[in-house]
């Protein structure tokens, strides 16, 4: 099972990479083309070459229509695409100044503690998602300058909820069969270096 959520998380954290990758430079097209559109705006531009400034702005030079719609529906997806990696590598942020001294036992229990709570966050947050998805559905709202339906964005936000959630939920058993047994079954050499 290890492998198989490794993998899911891998693929997970590849497509929200190029969902970002794709974000920066529709915010950098959208930023290039409205700098260019107030330059070619302006006192200089029309001064010198109302003729070249014109025909460059009749071919639609300028930000890119809906740019902050798309940022804000694909961000959210972004950040829940890169939570199962984080979380089956053990690459959360952790301060273990006062754990590193108790016994593996209480160390055990701890991991098991808090990969249960965001496990249960994890869960609350893709039912919330999917609660939110169905009433944008049922409402019909759709996004002020490109017009999709907002439900859109939180469909995205729940397919990589529901992995993260999926794959924390998986962890915390793990967990709490590991700290039940005595057994090691997840890698414990995954972790964030601190």
């Amino acid at each position: 099972m290890y492998r198989f959520f490794l993998r899911l998380s891998q693929i997970m954290a590849w497509i929200g990479g190029f969902v970002l990758v794709g974000i920066v430079l529709l915010i950098c097209v959208s930023v290039v083309g409205r700098t260019a559109n107030g330059w070619l705006h302006g006192d200089a531009a029309q001064a010198f070459m109302p003729g070249l400034a014109n025909g460059l702005l009749d071919t639609g030079i300028g930000p890119v229509n809906g740019d902050f719609e798309l940022t804000e529906a694909l961000v959210a997806f972004a950040i829940f695409a890169f939570l199962p990696l984080c979380q089956i590598t053990g690459g959360h942020a952790t301060v273990d100044i006062f754990t590193q001294k108790l016994p593996d036992r209480a160390n055990r229990i701890l991991r098991a503690l808090t990969d249960a709570v965001f496990g249960a966050v994890m869960v609350l947050i893709a039912v919330q998602l999917y609660a939110g998805m169905i009433s944008k559905l049922g409402s019909g709202q759709t996004t002020f300058l490109l017009q999709f339906p907002v439900w859109w964005g939180y469909a995205l936000s729940l397919l990589g909820a529901g992995i993260a959630a999926a794959v924390s939920v998986w962890i915390a058993l793990t967990r709490w069969v590991e700290m039940a047994t005595g057994r090691t079954i997840l890698p414990t050499d995954l972790g964030a270096e601190h």
